[in-house]
């Protein structure tokens, strides 16, 4: 079918919008001197911080997400519908506001951040442990959202089925359920690992931006063009890092997906 010939135009204007902010950042690129920017003590910090948080957010949305989309993806239309829409809030609040929400709840002063500190004098913000805490926050929906496709898609005759034969819950989940909806549990793996690598705002107002503790990748390019932290130059290195990460993730999703229909 042909399109209307305005649309051709709409289209590339949207691709235009899209792609040459990326070549706009590439082209800043210091190519000559990218490896000492890159592997610079501080950029190598950031980096080092930023794949262990995101590594352990990872394992904390996995661990909680997958009860989270089976329970969803196991349930009735209404209360799917219920559960899907919290579950997708974090998605779509402006980034401060999640890490307000977080500072609500775990900051010293907040609803069970207060009595803990009080009991114990421990404060979770401004930690590593924050990082990682507001990185699942805002990671989480993508792992559950993917997962909980993923089970609506392969649907219940295969359970059923095991289940009359005798199979028990955890053996029909084990050997039936989740061989299944495997490529989505990888596909929301890797996504709420990306989302947790590229995560800025709940970090900054949760976790703080303290050199080797809460700095990550995001936060060091956000510091650099404020004049403190790594240069320049290393915030532009690190930015190519992050746009090469996601460039990864996508192409390898897709021959993921792609083999896994095959």
């Amino acid at each position: 079918m042909r399109l209307p010939r305005p649309l051709y135009l709409l289209a590339l204007i949207g691709f235009a919008l899209l792609l040459l902010p990326i070549v706009g950042l590439v082209s800043r690129v210091r190519w000559e001197t990218l490896g000492d920017d890159l592997f610079s003590s501080e950029s190598m910090t950031a980096l080092g911080l930023s794949l262990g948080t995101a590594a352990c957010a990872t394992v904390v949305c996995v661990v909680v997400g997958l009860p989270m989309a089976l329970l969803i993806g196991r349930t009735g239309r209404r209360t799917a519908s219920v559960l899907r829409t919290l579950v997708l809030v974090p998605l779509v609040l402006p980034p401060m506001v999640g890490g307000l929400a977080l500072l609500s709840l775990l900051g010293r002063s907040g609803l069970i951040g207060r009595p803990i500190f009080e009991w114990s004098g421990y404060s979770l913000p401004y930690t590593t442990a924050a990082v990682v805490v507001a990185q699942s926050f805002v990671a989480l929906p993508f792992f559950v959202i993917t997962l909980e496709g993923a089970l609506r898609t392969s649907g219940i005759s295969h359970e059923q089925i095991a289940a009359t034969l005798g199979a028990g819950r955890w053996r029909v989940l084990s050997r039936v359920t989740l061989p299944l909806v495997m490529p989505g549990l990888v596909a929301g793996t890797v996504l709420s690992f990306a989302r947790a690598l590229g995560e800025f705002g709940a970090t900054a107002l949760f976790a703080g931006n303290a050199q080797g503790v809460t700095r990550t990748m995001p936060l060091a390019i956000y510091t650099a063009f404020n004049g403190v932290g790594v240069t320049q130059d290393s915030a532009v290195a690190l930015s190519l890092l992050l746009l090469v990460s996601a460039a990864v993730v996508v192409c390898g999703l897709r021959s993921w997906r792609e083999d896994a229909v095959r």
